[in-house]
């Protein structure tokens, strides 16, 4: 019999995140994963200013992923073809970056194991055998025919959350809000080593991008919500199937705008689809010594459909709550108060951005209004890639006094800072 304090399903940056915070508080962790090492999750491979901060934060080192790329710049262009450059700061950090998931995935599975969780890949969740409502732990059979007693268990395991199916939480059939598709490429364009997002009318409020990355591949790949305007003739909303998608992909390239930036290109890697879940604010964060987070908690920001950010700093909160203490029912409390302060909001305000961009005609207005000035310019950048809460105009609690000019992560000059001699 197995007992310990956390366990964690699903060895993603949800799971992986918790873990390491819940060791460095000093509590028993087990994560499991039903992948074998080595997995490949279908993801855009960009990495926001959160999440940048939440994996320096973790002790993730950029200089061992060989496919790690710091972003300078975005290109945007708007559904009626304008181009614009949005700058980062620069000289402070990195505030954007790209790196392969299979890379970063299991680099954070290394973190959890060097904090002396106990990692076990290629195992599964198959079911509780006990909640734990009345007794002190939680009772968790696994696909290898074992038991852990755990007192509380954190879901980390993906849109299609097993767990989260265990305990009778979310909508049936759950298929997640967005469809994503992604493939690598070998490009040979000058301005493919840029990071590119096009805004296409026919996908609309999705988008379609070109992320480079440290090993000279590319990631293509386009997202759009499964309620997509442009599946239907007449302007409704519809729902893309399967064909759809893939004919959508088979001529994104071809695009003249898009097979410009590109240049001469071969495909370099597996293709994928995959769901993205984005109802935050719908779905129950916990219920008994569960706490969901990441996908398995649909966190995925509605207007972008990233998520990396979102479920490090879920994780984090969840051994935190864990990690003060307390009956069952005050520290799920705790974790479900604190994660819908911290992100309700800025879905809130996603959700309807998304339904501004749905429409072409706002949706170019309201990127050229982007490009008004240099301090727009930068502003939307920082907006976009999550440097501060992006509600955080409409929440005074989170101002502070730097908001406006924090540093990036990784930045040398207060690395070396703090590692000089006083």
């Amino acid at each position: 019999m197995t007992i310990v304090d956390v366990l964690i399903v699903g060895a993603g940056p949800a799971g992986a995140s918790a873990a390491v915070w819940a060791r460095r508080a000093g509590l028993g962790v087990m994560l499991v994963d039903r992948a074998a090492p080595g997995r490949d999750k279908c993801c855009g491979d960009g990495l926001t200013a959160l999440a940048l901060r939440e994996l320096e934060s973790l002790g993730l080192q950029p200089e061992r992923m060989k496919s790690w790329m710091p972003v300078e710049a975005a290109c945007v262009r708007t559904p009626r073809g304008r181009v614009m450059r949005l700058p980062l700061p620069e000289g402070r950090g990195q505030f954007a970056s790209v790196c392969r998931r299979t890379e970063l995935d299991a680099g954070l599975v290394d973190l959890a194991a060097a904090a002396q969780a106990d990692v076990r890949l290629g195992i599964a969740f198959d079911g509780f055998e006990d909640f734990g409502e009345r007794a002190s732990t939680a009772s968790v059979r696994l696909s290898d025919n074992s038991v852990v007693h755990a007192r509380f268990v954190v879901a980390a395991d993906g849109v299609y959350s097993a767990v989260r199916k265990a305990l009778g939480i979310g909508p049936h059939r759950y298929r997640g809000d967005w469809h994503a598709f992604r493939g690598y490429l070998r490009a040979s364009g000058a301005a493919a080593r840029d990071m590119w997002v096009w805004f296409e009318p026919d996908l609309l409020p999705g988008y379609a991008w070109s992320f480079p990355l440290g090993d000279g591949r590319v990631n293509v790949g386009f997202g759009v919500p499964r309620a997509h305007r442009g599946h239907d003739s007449a302007g409704g909303a519809g729902t893309l199937d399967g064909k759809e998608i893939a004919a959508v992909w088979a001529s994104l390239t071809q695009r003249g705008h898009i097979a410009t930036v590109l240049g001469a290109h071969q495909p370099d890697g597996p293709t994928r689809a995959w769901p993205i879940p984005a109802r935050l604010g719908e779905l129950e964060l916990a219920r008994g010594r569960a706490l969901l987070c990441g996908d398995a908690a649909a966190a995925a920001d509605p207007l972008t459909g990233e998520g990396i950010g979102q479920a490090l700093q879920m994780g984090r909160m969840a051994a935190a709550a864990i990690a003060r203490g307390g009956p069952p029912h005050s520290v799920t409390a705790r974790y479900v108060r604190d994660a819908r302060a911290e992100f309700t909001l800025d879905h809130r305000l996603a959700r309807g951005l998304s339904r501004v961009l749905t429409h072409e005609r706002l949706a170019e207005l309201s990127l050229r209004a982007v490009d008004w000035s240099g301090w727009t310019r930068r502003q939307f950048a920082r907006w976009m890639f999550e440097d501060y809460p992006r509600a955080a105009v409409a929440t005074p609690r989170r101002w502070h006094r730097g908001l406006a000019t924090a540093q990036g992560a990784y930045d040398p000059v207060a690395v070396g800072a703090m590692s000089s001699p006083s």
